[in-house]
């Protein structure tokens, strides 16, 4: 069987650090490992339009800045097919079909869209598309028959919503259309969902809590100052604690060795540092210092590369193009063996047209 990966964003913003050690920074190593057959990129404007209708021209603008988010951190076109969801009509019809092996009760049961409904307060308010996103999502995941899905761990329950679809969907047909994908998790776990600059759980614009890939070197830099650290640390003789500290958490997910021979001498690597600030004399700013040149050394190549595609817009517009019309040939095609499947190919199957044939002919 091929090996075929299937991931992507919405487009509601430009990606922040959330999104590039959640998943992006592993999407490149994937790409480049020549395991995978095949690697698509999703831009999945669609769903994003779920909770953002009456603000069309938000998720117009975030295309290119996601695009070019994906194509500086390291997606190659040449190597991975980077597609527009909208494009890709065949889509919304495998959403239909497959909305019949769901039920209410199992979509309400789902943990992110609980967590996602309760956070934006729709009330009884839903969007129907944003509540059956999850159907959605498994149309994107089937359509180019993806064996494996990188994702952080909130979206597990989704992964296994496209799992029972796809089990559904081969039982009830009595076939083996469809394949059973299975999500690969960032192998770092403070990299399974990286909090907020002020140590909430959720990263995003809205709360002003995001690092961005395109980040001004100097802003950067004033929120890695500000950020959240141990509330009790109030002296640097006093013991730190690095649990639900911030600052360490980014370190657990960005610093390497190297990084403290070259900007942090006096110390191995993380684990010394740690023990440092737990046993007290090591001050928060000291550490803050030492993040902010990890994270400018990590995302300063990411900045130079954004800035050179900015130049050529026209010619990420057309990457966009042609991986959304690659990527619709192979959806169209899983479309046909499921309307096969499903036996609504009627103008396909001369089977059918002949037995017709056959059983008026005789009367």
């Amino acid at each position: 069987m091929s090996k075929i990966i299937l991931t992507g964003d919405r487009p509601t913003g430009k990606l922040h650090v959330g999104h590039y050690v959640g998943s992006l920074r592993r999407r490149v190593e994937l790409q480049n490992s020549g395991e995978y057959d095949k690697i698509y990129i999703m831009i999945a404007d669609a769903q994003a339009l779920t909770d953002n209708a009456d603000n069309p021209a938000k998720i117009r603008e975030n295309i290119i800045e996601v695009a070019l988010d994906y194509m500086s951190a390291g997606l190659d076109p040449s190597k991975s097919v980077i597609l527009i969801q909208s494009m890709i009509p065949e889509l919304t019809e495998l959403t239909f079909y497959y909305a019949n092996l769901v039920t209410i009760a199992r979509l309400e049961r789902n943990p992110t869209i609980k967590s996602e409904l309760q956070m934006r307060g729709f009330g009884n308010s839903i969007p129907v598309g944003f509540y059956t996103y999850p159907i959605s999502q498994a149309a994107d995941i089937t359509a180019f028959k993806a064996t494996t899905v990188p994702a952080g761990e909130d979206q597990m329950p989704m992964i296994e919503q496209t799992q029972e679809i796809v089990q559904r969907f081969n039982y009830t047909y009595q076939c083996e259309t469809l394949v059973v994908p299975h999500i690969l998790l960032p192998d770092n776990q403070a990299c399974l969902r990286l909090p907020g600059t002020d140590g909430k759980a959720k990263m995003s614009k809205s709360l002003g809590n995001a690092i961005y890939l395109s980040e001004d070197p100097d802003e950067m830099k004033k929120k890695i100052m500000s950020m959240y650290t141990d509330p009790n640390h109030i002296k640097i003789d006093d013991p730190g604690n690095i649990e639900g500290n911030t600052v360490f958490t980014y370190l657990d997910a960005f610093s390497r060795d190297e990084h403290f021979e070259e900007f942090l001498p006096e110390y191995k690597n993380l684990d010394e540092l740690k023990e440092h600030y737990q046993r007290g004399g090591l001050g928060d700013v000291k550490v803050k210092k030492f993040l902010n040149n990890v994270l400018q050394s990590e995302l300063q190549p990411i900045r130079e590369k954004r800035k050179e595609l900015q130049k050529d817009i026209p010619y990420v517009y057309e990457v966009l193009k042609k991986g959304s019309e690659k990527a619709r040939e192979v959806a169209a095609a899983t479309l046909d063996e499921v309307k096969s499947s499903m036996m609504i190919n009627y103008f396909e199957d001369g089977a059918l047209i002949e037995a017709s044939v056959k059983k008026y002919s005789s009367m």
